[in-house]
């Protein structure tokens, strides 16, 4: 990415800034966000999306709350402090699961550190967000190295709603697989589904790509099958907000439509994740909450009525795809071919 999605400007009394996502394609809009109320505001409204980003985007809420403390004040005081943070900003998104790894991460590291003053544990918990922001710069580096060679040459790949840069810290997870296949001297074509109801694919996906010179076409959501029967589709590849033990997948809605459409045309299925979007105290996709979003998405997206105002509307955000649809899941730890149980808790357990 030519601009970074979310970064920290300054020390301990620093704050978080990031690109308004819900501004894109037409206007280019960094915030600053300088307390948790704003930055559970920025996760909610979707300001800051993708699983990966929304766990950084946690991270510095914590720092933000960690703020309020006076340094006089006791140690104890600010671990309470991060304990309550840690609780509202859980509050924002219920089903990407990098929100509440994060959020844990932040915890237990205040609890880690009682002995320490109140100064300490604030840079004790910025340098741990910090972290968490590297890290996930690394992991996405790493997808995109080990789902490189599954991009063909002169090929066409098929992705839906965001899963790039700007919903990570770096080059994202399946479009990482892209950016990385390019960088090898591979030329291919993407079709990216608009991704209804708020149109993470022609608004943000589109851009993205058209930002880093990929040949890139938007389709409507419904154009898929008709793509696929056409044998315009190689491969299909998508990112995901919450993965079960079994490898059963929670991703933007429309995903699971498409895995089922990829099976019946014999088209590899791909998902691209980092580890922190494993939840492995889930058994199967049948647990994952689906966050089911306002109303006014579907029938009055960006402020343009396109439905009678007072009709019946089911906005779910997620759908879940089973692992049997999903031919492989690619990580920063190598990919997970024909995803089950056992495979996933074998490379989950690798160092």
């Amino acid at each position: 990415m030519a601009v970074e999605t979310l970064k920290w400007i300054g020390g301990i009394d620093g704050y978080a800034d990031l690109i308004d996502q819900t501004r894109l394609p037409t206007e280019y809009l960094r915030i600053a966000i300088r307390t948790p109320r704003e930055m559970w505001h920025a996760i909610k409204v979707l300001q800051v999306r993708g699983a990966p980003a929304i766990g950084i985007a946690a991270g510095y809420g914590i720092v933000l709350a960690s703020q309020t403390i006076p340094s006089e004040a006791t140690t104890t005081d600010l671990i309470n402090t991060v304990d309550e943070a840690c609780n509202y900003l859980a509050t924002s998104r219920p089903t990407a699961v990098n929100l509440f790894w994060a959020l844990d991460r932040m915890k237990q590291t205040a609890h880690q550190h009682p002995d320490k003053t109140v100064s300490q544990l604030k840079e004790i918990l910025l340098n741990e967000a910090l972290a968490i922001h590297r890290e996930d710069s690394q992991m996405c580096r790493a997808i995109g190295r080990n789902g490189a060679h599954l991009i063909p040459q002169n090929g066409s790949v098929l992705t839906h709603c965001n899963a790039g840069g700007l919903a990570t810290a770096d080059y994202g997870t399946a479009l990482a697989v892209l950016y990385t296949a390019r960088e090898l001297g591979r030329t291919f074509k993407v079709y990216a589904d608009e991704t209804r109801p708020l149109l993470q694919g022609s608004r943000l996906t589109a851009w993205e790509l058209l930002q880093n010179g990929i040949d890139t076409t938007v389709i409507c959501d419904n154009m898929a099958g008709h793509l696929m029967k056409q044998n315009q589709i190689d491969l299909v590849i998508v990112g995901a907000d919450r993965i079960a033990a079994n490898g059963d997948t929670a991703n933007k809605i429309g995903t699971y439509s498409l895995a089922v459409l990829a099976r019946a045309h014999q088209i590899p299925f791909y998902i691209a994740a980092p580890s922190s979007t494993f939840d492995l105290n889930i058994a199967t996709g049948d647990s994952i909450d689906i966050e089911e979003r306002d109303r006014n998405e579907v029938i009055n997206p960006f402020g343009s009525p396109i439905a009678p105002s007072d009709i019946g509307v089911y906005n779910p955000a997620f759908d879940v795809t089973p692992h049997q649809l999903i031919t492989a899941i690619i990580t920063e730890k190598g990919l997970i071919e024909s995803p089950h149980r056992d495979k996933v808790l074998a490379l989950m357990k690798e160092s």
